[in-house]
C-alpha cells in the first residue's frame, strides 16, 4: 500500500511520533490516519509501562499562581536532566501546577486516602482527577502518555497548594 507523505506528517502532527513508526502504523491500519494514531497511543503505552519502574531522580519544581491569591508547587521527576528541560516535560509540569491549584487535590495517589474517604478518592487524589485540559483521561494517563513521547519514567514527587486566608 502507497503511503502519502502527507498523511505521515499529519500523523506526526497528532501523535509526535517518529517519521517510521507512522509509516509503518499508517501501513497497519491501510491508510487510516485515526486508526493509525490508536495503533501509536497503545504502542507508547507499552513502552512508558517498561518504563515505570526506573528510578527518576532528576526533573523540576514547577509554580502556578492564580490571581496573585491561590498557587501551588509541584515536584516532577524524570530520568534526567535533559528530559527536564524539554517543552513537553515542562509543559507536563505546568499543567500539574494548574490542576494542583483548580482541583485541590489532599492525597497524591489512592494509596496514601484513608479509608473513611475511599469513596471520594477520583476527587481527592491527584493522580486520579480527570486532567483539566482533557477531562476524558485523568493525570496519571496524561502523565503516561508524556512517559511515552520523552522515552524515560516521570513521576510526581509532591504538591503543595497555597490559598490566602486559608
Amino acid at each position: 500500500m502507497e503511503i502519502s507523505t502527507a498523511a505521515v506528517r499529519e500523523l506526526r502532527q497528532r501523535c509526535g511520533a517518529g517519521i517510521m513508526s507512522c509509516r509503518s502504523a499508517l501501513i497497519e491500519a491501510n491508510g487510516d490516519i485515526d486508526k493509525a494514531g490508536q495503533i501509536l497511543r497503545k504502542q507508547g503505552l507499552a513502552k512508558a509501562e517498561e518504563k515505570r519502574g526506573r528510578t527518576a531522580k532528576e526533573g523540576l519544581i514547577e509554580s502556578y499562581i492564580h490571581g496573585g491569591r491561590i498557587g501551588s508547587m509541584v515536584e516532577v521527576n524524570c530520568e534526567t536532566d535533559f528530559v527536564a528541560r524539554t517543552d513537553e516535560f515542562k509543559n507536563l509540569a505546568h499543567d500539574l501546577a494548574m490542576q494542583v491549584v483548580a482541583m485541590s487535590p489532599a492525597y497524591l495517589s489512592q494509596e496514601d486516602v484513608p479509608d473513611e474517604e475511599r469513596e471520594r478518592a477520583s476527587e481527592l487524589c491527584l493522580l486520579a482527577q480527570p486532567f483539566i485540559r482533557d477531562p476524558s483521561k485523568t493525570i496519571q494517563e496524561a502523565i503516561t502518555e508524556t512517559m511515552a513521547k520523552v522515552c524515560e519514567n516521570i513521576t510526581v514527587g509532591r504538591f503543595i497548594r497555597f490559598e490566602l486566608g486559608a
